[in-house]
């Protein structure tokens, strides 16, 4: 895996292997069965089904071998069949699967949190909740900000993505597929311009004064005294995995604390080793007074968190926070192992290795090709965006050929981006120099071939 920490041993050979078309029959079977009884309004990506998952190889029921840069939308940062994940799983399965913390609790949440409050930025008092998916901690967030303070107004950003429940959608920016037919919407919920350097009218301006240009919104739309909270991704996830200019999150996180506001940190997906750090937010040295984290925290069993500064958290009565299943104690163990080993094996260097191997490829690729307009993201969270030559205009067609064409030769890769025209990488923080090179061939013959 060429890095310093002890390489991952993986029961399937890393090596992608396409036996046949595919859908193959036994998935196309399963593709009928689901139509049958699964919702049309959910969506799959990848027309295959999954029978085994280890590394960065997925096979499908049909013997086909893939190689994996999604990691399913960032959660299995340490292989989908981490050995510590598993044996932890397996042993807690065995004493029991569930108590409900707010009814008998038990040793895993507690420690836990003890590991958040160690490896979330600053040295303040935390505490932590524990609940079971992004959506569902962003919300929480919001509760307690709205506690603590006793106002109401709250601000997201353009491009921006925080969930699917009623209030996260409120939040989202993106319409189509997330919001479009479910509203009305919660209230009291503005959105503020984002810093993208790629995009802006304005080359030249600097991440401070892209912060200062939102900060003037906010004071005169809705008054500094009446917002609870500013909640926004240190690198933006399904808008286009854009990262502010420098010295953006800084000075709103300067602006927040100096009105009483509280700066929430959406790491969901950024968050656990993803970016090079254990945190986006680290980059710039940004301290949030609370953060929301899922996605890569256990492994791939469904875990999410809010930690935050004591007062805050501890500002919300004794049961206004909670759930039947937050902090389930087989995901508790599971975090805790996938924390383990990503301190071992060193993962947050293992994605600077991957940005390493990955950005200067892609970026020669991009001088040479014409249609792709930035090459952005850090560590293991990367993208492209792809426009027609010459222009900056957002070219969805060509990202989702690029996908398909990967995927026809076994890697799967994903879209993203307020335009649909965003290639993102997320390979699993596991994945070996070799096999992420052969993904990179795939994916840069794709590129070539639209050019």
């Amino acid at each position: 895996m060429s890095t310093s920490a002890t390489a991952p041993a993986f029961r399937l050979e890393q090596k992608r292997n396409i036996t046949g078309s595919f859908p193959g029959p036994k998935s196309a079977a399963l593709n009928e069965r689901r139509a049958a009884v699964v919702a049309k309004g959910v969506a799959s990506s990848v027309p295959v089904y999954v029978q085994d998952a280890d590394g960065g190889i997925i096979v499908d029921v049909d013997g086909n071998s893939f190689i994996d840069l999604g990691s399913g939308i960032a959660v299995t940062s340490v292989g989908a069949s981490d050995p510590a994940v598993v044996a932890a799983a397996q042993e807690q399965v065995a004493r029991f699967t569930h108590t409900c913390f707010m009814v008998t609790p038990y040793e895993g949440y507690v420690a836990v949190a003890e590991k958040l409050a160690e490896l979330t930025p600053g040295t303040h008092e935390k505490r932590t909740v524990l609940f079971n998916s992004g959506a569902e901690a962003v919300e929480n967030a919001i509760k307690i900000a709205r506690s603590a303070t006793g106002r109401q107004a709250v601000v997201a950003f353009d491009h921006a993505y925080h969930g699917r429940t009623n209030l996260t959608m409120g939040l989202t920016a993106k319409a189509m597929p997330y919001k479009t037919g479910f509203g009305p919407f919660a209230s009291e919920i503005y959105r503020m311009p984002m810093s993208y350097p790629y995009r802006e009218e304005n080359p030249e301006i600097t991440g401070t004064e892209a912060a200062d240009r939102a900060i003037l919104a906010i004071e005169k739309q809705i008054g500094a005294d009446q917002l609870a909270a500013l909640l926004i991704e240190p690198i933006q996830g399904e808008g286009g995995f854009i990262v502010p200019a420098e010295g953006f999150l800084p000075r709103l996180a300067e602006w927040a604390k100096a009105n009483g506001i509280v700066f929430i940190a959406d790491e969901v997906q950024s968050g656990f080793c993803r970016t090079g750090e254990w945190f986006a937010v680290n980059h710039e040295g940004v301290v949030p007074d609370v953060m929301t984290m899922a996605k890569g925290i256990a492994g791939g069993m469904p875990l999410s968190a809010v930690t935050g500064r004591a007062e805050l958290l501890d500002a919300v009565h004794p049961g206004g926070l909670g759930g039947t299943y937050g902090g389930n104690p087989v995901a508790c163990a599971s975090a805790l192992a996938a924390i383990e080993t990503m301190e071992s094996q060193d993962l947050a260097g293992r994605a600077r290795r991957i940005e390493e191997i990955t950005v200067p490829r892609l970026r020669k690729v991009a001088e040479e090709t014409g249609v792709i307009g930035e090459v952005r993201g850090r560590g293991a969270m990367l993208a492209l965006e792809l426009v027609k030559p010459g222009t900056k205009t957002p070219d969805a067609a060509a990202a989702k050929e690029i996908a398909a064409a990967c995927l026809a030769e076994g890697v799967i890769i994903l879209t993203c981006g307020t335009y649909g025209n965003v290639i993102r990488l997320l390979p699993p923080l596991v994945i070996s120099d070799d096999l992420l090179s052969d993904g990179l061939d795939v994916l840069e013959a794709a590129i070539r071939a639209q050019a």
